[in-house]
Formats: structure tokens, sequence, C-alpha cells
């Protein structure tokens, strides 16, 4: 059975708390990414800071300076720990709005799956299963 550390992504980009806003929403833009965990140094997982978590920034007429991520992070993350069940991360992903999941190891942030992680793992066991096509050859005899 396929477990959540056998598809996460396990470089992250990852901030703190302490970071200003702005700076993580760059991080999302920079690395083409929809969500961003918020750690604290040891990588203790403390929440998620997403799109939809920011977009509140657009109809704010509060200004964003000094603003930081724990303004606007999501707490606590939804999360999985790296040996759950991979069906029960898909089932998450599937039934909620959130677009990813940290992953984690007695608390400690080890990965991230995202929709698209998913979607290729589906797309690699169906291959498993397909079978091969006959290609018919330009030669043939019509």
């Amino acid at each position: 059975m396929l477990e959540a550390k056998d598809i996460m992504t396990r470089k992250v980009v990852c901030t703190t708390q302490d970071t200003p806003v702005v700076d993580a929403i760059r991080l999302m833009a920079e690395n083409n990414i929809t969500g961003i965990p918020v750690v604290e140094d040891d990588m203790t997982l403390l929440g998620i800071i997403s799109e939809q978590d920011v977009l509140r920034l657009f109809h704010t007429h509060e200004d964003e300076k000094g603003r930081t991520v724990s303004d606007f992070m999501s707490h606590p993350a939804i999360h999985f720990e790296q040996n759950e069940p991979l069906l029960d991360v898909c089932y998450c992903l599937r039934d909620n709005t959130i677009r990813r999941v940290p992953v984690t190891s007695n608390g400690k942030l080890v990965g991230i799956v995202s929709r698209s992680d998913m979607i290729k793992c589906i797309l690699e066991l169906c291959d498993e299963d397909a079978v091969p096509a006959v290609v018919a050859s330009d030669n043939t005899e019509r």
C-alpha cells in the first residue's frame, strides 16, 4: 500500500511566521506554488499560508507593511504523517478546497503532497496496468 512518503516532494519551499507576508507572496509567485508550509527553525510545522489566505490583502484597507505570515496563515495545518496511507491523502485533497498537504514525521516537516503529485501518481498507476498498444506500420498493405 502506498504511503504519503512514497510520492511527497521532499524539497519544500517553506517560511516562518515572522516573514513579511509580501515576501511569502513573492515566494509563491517565483516558485509557481499555491501554498507554503510555515515552520519553526527546527522544521516543526506551525501552519500553512495559501493563495486563498493572502487574497484577503486585496480587499483590506489595512496597510500591509509590518504584516507577517502569522497574520494570514491557517493553523493548525491539515497534514499527514509520512507513513499514513496515500489513499487518505487523496480523499483529503478530493474532499476539501485545499491543494496541498504538508507531510510530517513526529511534527517536523519532511515533505508536501499536492493535487498535482496525486494526479501524476494516478497516471503512473494507470500506465503500469495499461496494455501496450499495437502500432500499425506504414508499410502495411491496404
